[in-house]
């Protein structure tokens, strides 16, 4: 299997640590009542934990999809090389990063991190785009 489809796969685990990080804080903040009931009733503000991970969930999921085209660009032209490798891991290094800084609220960091995935994805849509 090459890199790149490595890294969809470890994509994948890490869009589900993003879900169930978001979906745990949440409960602990309202009970479990709430997440097993329909959520239909008002809720009270969410702690900044719990916004910030629910923020960074959906940071990922902007960003998920296009590694997701990449991946199928680069596989199916046959343009897989070594910076399309190296992309899609700066890519996954980066996003693994993101979240606990973002939770932690270091300014400017995940800022910088966010840019770094980005960067990935660009190394990896490159050959695709010459």
């Amino acid at each position: 299997m090459t890199t790149e489809l490595t890294v969809l796969a470890w994509g994948c685990v890490l869009a589900l640590v993003h879900v169930f990080a978001a979906a745990l804080v949440k409960t602990a903040q309202y009970g479990a009542k709430w997440n097993a009931g329909p959520r239909d009733e008002t809720l009270a503000p969410p702690t900044v934990l719990v916004a910030r991970l629910a923020r960074a969930q959906a940071n990922f999921f902007e960003t998920f999809p296009v590694l997701i085209a990449a991946v199928l660009i680069v596989q199916l032209a046959g343009l897989a090389n070594a910076s399309t490798g190296w992309g899609a891991i700066l890519w996954l290094v980066a996003r693994i990063a993101y979240l606990p800084v973002y939770a932690l609220g270091i300014p400017g960091l995940r800022s910088l991190i966010f840019l770094v995935s980005i960067a990935g994805l660009l190394m990896m849509l490159a050959p695709a785009l010459v």
